[in-house]
Order: C-alpha cells, then sequence, then structure tokens
C-alpha cells in the first residue's frame, strides 16, 4: 500500500496525529495524517480553491484522515479515506444526496468539484474529498460517538434539525448503497421473516470474506437467535409503517456545526460518510444510541446504568423533531422496538473493517461482542428496560393523542 506521508514544507517530520479510540482513551491513529505537500498535490485537481497555506487542524475520527486547510479562496475540509473504504463512485452518491438537501433549503457543506467535473478524487490506495468549511461553529469537533450535548438546548436544536432534514430528503429517490464496509443501513431485519433475518446475515456475511474468515469461530445464527430476535419480533409487526428515506444515520453533536451566539442552532450539516436508504425512524434511533446513552462510561459503572442515559436531553431532541415533523403513530410505536438493533449492522460493517483491514483482533472481538451483540442485550438490562420504557410511554402518548386530539 502506499503511503502519503510526507515531510513538511521546511524537511521536518510531522507529529504523529491522535485520534479517538474505541474507549475513553486516545491513541496513534490508524493512518497517516494529511500534509501540506499532500493538500497542495491535491488542489492542483481543484484550480478554483488556490493554494494552500496552512493545516489548522487535524480531525480525530479513527476511520479516515481528514484536516482543515486554509487556503487562497479561504478554509478547507479535506477527507482521505481507503479506496477499499469508499471508492470515488461510492463517495458521489452520498454527494449527489447532499446536493438534493442542499437544493431543498438545508444547509449542508459544499463539496467541490474537480477539474474532471468529479466530486471524488482517487489516488493509489486513497479516496479524497474536498468541501468549503460550512458555517458555524465546530463545538464538538473533539467529542466522541457515545457523548451527550453539553445542554438540553442543543438536544433541542439538533432534533429540530434532524426534522427538517427528514422533511428535505422526500423525494430523494436514490437505491440504497452497496458499500461493504463501515456502512450504516437498515436491510437485515427489514423483514417480517424471522428466517429470512439470518438469510440476509448469512448474504451479508458471505459477501465480506473478513466476515467469513472471522465468525467461522462463532455460532453466530445461535447468538442472533438468542439476543436479535427477540427484539426483531418487536418490530416486525411495525414494519410496514416505515417508509423509505435517505437518511444521514450517524446524527452526533460532532457532526453539526452551531451557532456563535444567541439561541443554541445548527448552521451546517457535516459528515454524511454513512447516509443511506433507510428509514426515518432508523435515523431518529441512531441519533438516540450515538448521543443519549454513555456506552464508553458502560465498563465503569456496575450499578445504576440509568445514569448513562440522558433523560432530559432525548426528550428534548424527541420533542423539537415532532414539533416539525409529527411521528404517525406506526413510527412513535416503531421507535422503541427499533432502538436495541440500530447499531447492529454497522457493527457487522466495522467487524469486516477490523479484521480485514485493520487486522486487530482486540477491536474485532469488541466489534462483535460489544458493538454487534453487546448493545442490543443491554436493552434487557433494568437500565435499558427504563429507556425502553419511556419511549413507549411517549409512543402511547402520541397515539392517544392522534386517537382522541380533544383531549390534549
Amino acid at each position: 500500500m502506499s503511503d502519503p506521508r510526507q515531510d513538511d514544507a521546511t524537511g521536518q517530520a510531522m507529529p504523529a496525529v491522535m485520534s479517538h479510540g474505541m474507549g475513553l482513551d486516545a491513541v496513534a491513529s490508524s493512518w497517516p495524517a494529511l500534509t501540506l505537500d499532500e493538500v497542495a498535490r491535491l488542489l492542483r485537481h481543484y484550480p478554483q480553491v488556490g493554494a494552500v497555506t496552512r493545516l489548522n487542524w487535524h480531525s480525530p475520527r479513527p476511520f479516515s484522515s481528514a484536516c482543515v486547510a486554509d487556503t487562497e479562496s479561504g478554509p478547507i475540509f479535506v477527507k482521505r479515506l481507503l479506496r477499499v473504504i469508499r471508492t470515488a463512485d461510492e463517495l458521489m452518491d452520498e454527494h449527489r444526496f447532499m446536493a438534493h438537501l442542499r437544493q431543498h433549503g438545508m444547509a449542508v457543506s459544499e463539496v467541490l468539484q474537480a477539474s474532471d467535473g468529479s466530486t471524488a478524487h482517487a489516488d493509489g490506495d486513497w479516496t479524497y474529498e474536498v468541501q468549503r468549511a460550512g458555517q458555524g461553529v465546530d463545538r464538538y469537533r473533539d467529542a466522541t460517538s457515545w457523548t451527550p450535548f453539553v445542554n438540553t438546548e442543543d438536544a433541542a436544536a439538533a432534533g429540530s434539525a434532524l426534522a427538517r432534514l427528514h422533511l428535505a430528503a422526500r423525494g430523494y429517490d436514490a437505491p440504497a448503497r452497496n458499500i461493504k464496509l463501515l456502512a450504516s443501513g437498515f436491510t437485515l431485519f427489514n423483514t417480517e421473516d424471522p428466517q429470512e433475518v439470518l438469510s440476509r446475515i448469512g448474504d451479508y456475511i458471505r459477501e465480506r470474506p473478513a466476515l467469513t474468515d472471522y465468525l467461522a469461530q462463532r455460532d453466530w445464527q445461535q447468538e442472533v437467535t438468542r439476543v436479535l430476535l427477540p427484539f426483531h419480533a418487536r418490530l416486525s409487526p411495525m414494519l410496514r409503517g416505515l417508509a423509505p428515506l435517505w437518511t444521514h444515520n450517524d446524527w452526533h453533536a460532532s457532526n453539526l456545526l452551531w451557532q456563535a451566539h444567541g439561541p443554541a442552532a445548527v448552521t451546517t450539516l457535516l459528515d454524511f460518510g454513512l447516509a443511506d436508504r433507510t428509514c426515518a425512524i432508523y435515523d431518529l434511533a441512531i441519533a438516540i444510541e450515538r448521543n443519549l446513552i454513555a456506552w464508553l462510561a458502560l465498563p465503569t459503572m456496575a450499578v445504576n446504568q440509568r445514569r448513562l442515559i440522558h433523560i432530559d436531553q432525548l426528550d428534548a431532541m424527541l420533542d423539537a423533531y415532532e414539533a416539525v415533523r409529527p411521528l404517525s403513530v406506526p413510527e412513535a410505536a416503531a421507535l422503541p422496538a427499533l432502538l436495541p438493533l440500530a447499531h447492529t449492522e454497522f457493527a457487522l460493517s466495522e467487524l469486516a473493517y477490523f479484521h480485514g483491514v485493520q487486522k486487530s483482533a482486540e477491536n474485532s472481538a469488541l466489534a462483535y461482542d460489544n458493538y454487534f451483540l453487546g448493545h442490543a442485550e443491554w436493552f434487557n438490562s433494568d437500565a435499558g428496560r427504563y429507556l425502553l420504557d419511556h419511549l413507549q410511554r411517549r409512543s402511547d402518548r402520541n397515539s392517544n393523542h392522534k386517537n382522541n386530539p380533544q383531549e390534549s
């Protein structure tokens, strides 16, 4: 594999960039940081940008290398991914969705076109994208997933923005993506037949040799039947009420830019790397899973795990969402049923990445035991049932309001 590391313009080696690990501690990045020379070479394909003058921030996200760079035409965001994770064509799938949202009034970061008209550039083993820096303050840029908002006002602003995204996404009818690594989707459990779930998971595994290799040592069918299918049984009667929709699928505070002063408000939407055709409730479940359950603190909290759940922020986010886009009765009912399964598909694709690309036995076991099975199984705990019961009570109120509006 080619290595894009370069010394900087002075000939000095660039310092290592730390990234988010799978826990609370920062770790050395899996991939070399972008350098000034590398960005300068890339921008030859983007003549409208002008010369790069400085790299002023490196992203700590673990699955790619990214930076904010100052250029003659203003700040830009540059991201580099392994080509095996995303080809240029696969990146342009999400860029077309972003363009649709921009055309329908959403403040989405602007992806720049290269001189050949494409919005992604392939070079050797790597794929690049270049975006104009969005408007707003990146207040959560160092926050990991599974960490909460700073307050209920931010939670409400994020809920309102997600509802507006779902309204703007209507009418975008591109087919679902077919990406193999680091993909968030709603394909495995979107069937009423439990045997079909097992069949779809089997197909998903066979299409990814790294999964086939890793899961040869696990009785995954028995574990899925024991842990995941009981949740699917609760969800399956509600599936017909969930309309397909292109969604963000990584709705975390760190993927939003924020108003600098005044009331909390989202000013720009970022990072559509996991966007795909799912449904609004899947996206909402992901937003709850990403922001409102402190999964990373779970190993240190043996008792009173209800403290992991930010119920006040949950209610603020959902109330603000429904003020813009009220949930239907089937959608509200499906939310507590879908939530325990929301992370499973990404966890499997993450396992394929950890085992097949990163070659990490530790992270592979973490993805399978903790993320694919463990997160779902947690919802059988006292704290997990507490959260699902809370969502169920909200659903019941929604149903009563829709059936008896004069009582509200």
